[in-house]
């Protein structure tokens, strides 16, 4: 899939109808669009994002959410995007378009798909959205919604977008991970980049259909059971999507009402003169971070709490582990056992029918004496380390499996573990909610103590506010608690529907239907398992070999390690070093956590099956010299076959940096910004930093 070109009309700062052609040619995959800070790169990376997921746009990067948030919601943030000369001249209407080739279809044939997301700033509602194909609408959307998912499904699924449109700084968080939420989001991403999601989706729609036909072939009792159980599932999911439905709607709610209480809040400021609104805009700053913190540390503590009971019971769980180990050793002592009785059983039938072949007389007393002989013998020279009596009464109470065994001793070792990072986030959390009632004692205490109607009414109005606050909170911890219940009866309804469903006998008209799917369905668990461990083991040759080539400290990368648990629900990418100790991250320097996040992107892509293009923003920043000639010549030409770097040139790319990647480069844009806006100046690939000069 390739961007043939992209065009911007009347978007924030590109005045009238601006476009770009980005096609690359063979080896030839980099395209270099530079311009001064404030002259649009960022905005047409933006504009980019916008055109294909609309107010879905936060979901690709926080860095949307948060300016969304700050805005007081999507209406306003995006009704904002109005260019101001455009606006001034009577202009209420901005749109981007973005042209595609060699997309595949299924069934349907094309040259080039546009995909056309336009705004009205005169009515400010919903933005529009169209795309046509070889320049033609198409019967294949009959509404919007349509048009969006065909952009997830066919363009790029929204969940992955992140590996393909980010800035080279901000992707150190791949490599610093903090909370649950996070981890899980990413694991979404790492499991739909990697395949694994599609063949589970098979699996559950093969278990659909295997349901149908057992529900038809079960007697009457068992069919309402099972039709009970299934409407019931039905029902608990349809809550599910109304609860996040209304949690979404509340999130919008408290966009806007957090935008509206910090105008309250300033107001009061600057009606008290207390507090400069720089300094009110550092100290909310303070407070978001503080706020931020203490979520972390409550979802980690969370997280904890189900550790606890084996923590206060230590002593038992400490007995526990001593027979468990009692028992794997008087299994082990058993089998060596029969294995030594086995053997010298088979020295003995040897002996004896050597004794066929003497020709003298052996006393059967000496030859039990013997035998005798020659069992203690055995075990004294060749099992010294043996004690045959040692669990000769001994009593077996839990009957582990290693596999059980080898759980439970890992499930304590996290119980270990997780004291000290118990106490380090409850220290997080103490301090972050301390730092945070500072704050809001200093904004409380820079607001105006004053009597006048007016500053009152201010104060009422705030309240209000914070309260209506308080209660959207409120109003979500009770859905999501709603939610977790209705995801436990779901669960334990399945499980019944699964009982249930082994023990109908399907009727005979369905018996091959039921058999062939049950064999589908063993066969894709089957495949899953080798699939997930195949796809584990080339993404850590991958990331493990780009980490070597990538980072100029040969020595501090000796091993990675991908975990995969369930159906990729949970995906762990784990650093070790030479002596086979875990790196932890966050001890990285922010070059080498960025040499890290490129690395994983580079695999990643690696791994997928889509062929998408990479927009890369200050693609050079935190690199010193030896990581900026390792990403330019070894991550940048080839991460895809079509790369758009946003570059400050001399800063973040110097001329001599250039030069490492001018071969690969088939065009370069300058961003020239006049009294009308700014606009795309083509220049050629070798002249671009003496053009770049004459700006």
């Amino acid at each position: 899939m390739i961007i043939k070109s992209i065009e911007l009309n009347n978007f924030r700062i590109y005045k009238g109808v601006n476009q770009i052609v980005l096609t690359p040619d063979g080896e030839k995959n980099i395209i270099i669009v530079s311009g001064n800070n404030g002259f649009g790169k960022t905005t047409f990376l933006m504009s980019l994002v916008w055109c294909l997921y609309g107010k879905n746009m936060e979901k690709v990067d926080d860095l949307y959410k948060k300016e969304i948030d700050e805005k007081g919601g999507y209406n306003k943030y995006i009704g904002n995007s109005l260019n101001t000369q455009a606006a001034q001249e009577g202009e209420t209407r901005f749109s981007v378009s973005v042209t595609f080739t060699d997309v595949e279809i299924p069934n349907t044939t094309c040259t080039e798909i546009t995909i056309i997301r336009s705004y009205d700033s005169a009515t400010n509602t919903n933005d529009e959205l169209k795309i046509l194909i070889d320049g033609k609408d198409n019967d294949l959307f009959s509404d919007k919604n349509e048009e969006e998912m065909f952009i997830r499904d066919y363009i790029l699924p929204i969940e992955i977008a992140k590996f393909f449109f980010f800035d080279a700084e901000k992707i150190v968080s791949f490599a610093q991970i903090n909370t649950p939420e996070q981890r899980a989001e990413l694991s979404k991403a790492y499991s739909q980049v990697l395949g694994i999601q599609k063949y589970d989706e098979l699996k559950k729609e093969l278990e659909k259909l295997q349901d149908d036909y057992r529900r038809e072939s079960a007697q009457p009792k068992d069919k309402k059971e099972f039709n009970e159980l299934l409407a019931s599932i039905a029902t608990d999911e349809d809550s599910i999507a109304d609860i996040d439905s209304k949690i979404t709607e509340f999130h919008e709610d408290l966009t806007l009402l957090k935008y509206e209480l910090n105008e309250l809040q300033e107001k009061l400021i600057r009606e008290g003169d207390l507090m400069s609104l720089d300094k009110l805009k550092e100290l909310k700053a303070q407070q978001e971070k503080c706020q931020s913190d203490v979520n972390e540390s409550q979802e980690g503590l969370k997280d904890l709490y189900s550790y606890i009971p084996f923590g206060l019971a230590g002593n038992d769980i400490s007995t526990l582990i001593t027979q468990l180990k009692e028992e794997k050793a008087y299994r082990q002592n058993k089998l060596q056992l029969e294995g030594v009785e086995e053997k010298t059983d088979d020295i003995l039938n040897d002996l004896d029918r050597a004794r066929n072949n003497f020709n003298g007389h052996i006393d059967v007393k000496i030859r039990s004496f013997y035998e005798d002989e020659i069992r203690k013998l055995i075990l004294k020279h060749f099992y010294s380390d043996f004690d045959a009596t040692k669990y000769k009464d001994f009593l077996t109470l839990h009957d582990f499996t290693d596999i059980q065994f080898d759980d439970f001793i890992s499930l304590i070792t996290k119980v270990k573990e997780s004291k000290s990072l118990f106490e380090e986030l409850s220290n997080k959390y103490s301090k972050a909610k301390a730092e945070l009632y500072s704050i809001e004692r200093k904004i409380r205490e820079a607001e105006k103590n004053a009597e006048s109607d007016y500053i009152q009414n201010l104060r009422k109005k705030k309240d209000t506010k914070e309260r209506e606050i308080t209660n959207i909170h409120e109003e979500i911890a009770r859905l999501n608690i709603q939610k977790e219940q209705t995801k436990d009866n779901i669960k334990a309804s399945k499980q019944k529907k699964e009982i249930l469903s082994k023990k109908i006998d399907v009727s005979a008209k369905n018996k091959a239907v039921d058999d062939e799917a049950t064999r589908l369905i063993h066969t894709i668990q089957k495949f899953l398992l080798r699939f997930k461990d195949e796809k584990k083991k080339a993404l850590e040759k991958k990331l493990e070999s780009k980490l070597i080539s990538f980072l100029h400290k040969k020595e501090l990368v000796h091993k990675v390690v991908v975990d995969i648990q369930g159906n990729g629900e949970d995906v762990d990418i784990n650093l070790y070093d030479s002596n086979d100790r875990k790196i932890d991250k966050g001890i990285l320097s922010m070059g080498e956590r960025q040499m890290f996040a490129s690395a994983l992107l580079g695999a990643l892509v690696e791994e997928t099956e889509l062929e998408f293009p990479v927009f890369i923003d200050s693609p050079m920043q935190k690199f010193d010299i030896n990581h900026s000639q390792n990403i330019l010549t070894k991550f940048y030409p080839n991460v895809s076959k079509q790369v758009i770097l946003f570059p400050l040139l001399m800063k973040e790319l110097t001329e001599e940096e250039y030069k490492l990647i001018e071969s690969y480069v088939n065009r370069a844009y300058l961003i020239e910004n006049t009294k009308t806006g700014s606009h795309f100046k083509e220049v050629s690939p070798d002249v671009l930093f003496d053009q770049y000069r004459q700006f």
